[in-house]
């Protein structure tokens, strides 16, 4: 059986990739972050080891130790790692951090592929075996936005896309066209919750991919919680890029989605 390493990140994102690589015959080595990584990933790959954040160098030690060649980094990691000193005061993330120009996310997970790949390591496509949960082009709900509310997923898009570009976030909400909420490093959640206080009924919430993004990292995903929190703003329109936005439960957030009332768009 061909091995493959998952650095696993949080949320469900390590546990669908390692649920479809283990259904086509392949088997996962993973190695999960202490506090950010779900303890359930246990039950989705054949070896799992736990490290700190800042210990990420002893993953390439266990990967060549168990024969990995190929690696894929799915899930986030929290952002809080940047600002707490047990993690920055580390030798090995300090040096990382040294040789970087910023604390952008592409500028951190550019220089980590780097690590991997001169550690002799290919870093595979994040969506690799998953390519069935990028949408294609089109309306993905019953519902249809209003023509206001296309003209402010236009609207967003472009403005994403330009946000994108600066590596600051990929996704906005939009009303009426005026630009209502920006997401930082706070993510997708709590910026539709900041949108929906700000902006309300009406908004909308457009998630992009930058411009030229990096399919092995930091790819834009939305699901199931995407759409609860969409609802409990009182947002009920929802625009994601197609086939570069990773779509998790869909079939579960459509239906949802349908109940509620939402429009769910790839565009």
């Amino acid at each position: 059986m061909e091995r493959i390493g998952l650095i696993a990140g949080n949320r469900k994102f390590p546990l669908i990739f390692a649920a479809k690589a283990k259904d086509l015959g392949y088997y996962i080595v993973a190695v999960a972050i202490k506090g950010d990584t779900s303890r359930r990933l246990r039950s989705y790959v054949d070896k799992l080891y736990w490290l700190k954040v800042e210990e990420f160098k002893k993953a390439f030690d266990i990967f060549k130790q168990e024969g990995v060649t190929k690696i894929v980094m799915a899930g986030q990691v929290n952002p809080r790692h940047l600002f707490n000193t047990r993690v920055t005061d580390n030798p090995d993330v300090r040096d990382l951090m040294e040789n970087i120009k910023d604390r952008k996310a592409d500028s951190i997970f550019g220089m980590l592929a780097k690590k991997i790949e001169d550690s002799g390591f290919e870093l595979l496509d994040s969506t690799t075996f998953i390519k069935d949960c990028l949408p294609k082009k089109g309306v993905l709900t019953k519902r249809e936005p209003a023509p206001q509310a296309w003209q402010d997923i236009s609207f967003g898009y472009e403005i994403a896309k330009q946000m994108g570009s600066l590596d600051i976030g990929q996704t906005v909400a939009i009303k009426n066209k005026a630009v209502v909420a920006v997401e930082a490093l706070e993510g997708t959640d709590a910026l539709i919750k900041r949108a929906g206080r700000i902006g309300g009924a009406g908004t909308v919430v457009v998630k992009v991919s930058k411009p030229s993004q990096d399919m092995r990292f930091d790819i834009p995903v939305v699901g199931l919680k995407t759409i609860k929190n969409l609802i409990h703003t009182g947002i009920s329109v929802l625009a994601i890029e197609a086939e570069k936005t990773l779509f998790i439960d869909r079939k579960e957030a459509v239906l949802l989605a349908d109940r509620k009332g939402i429009s769910i768009v790839a565009i």
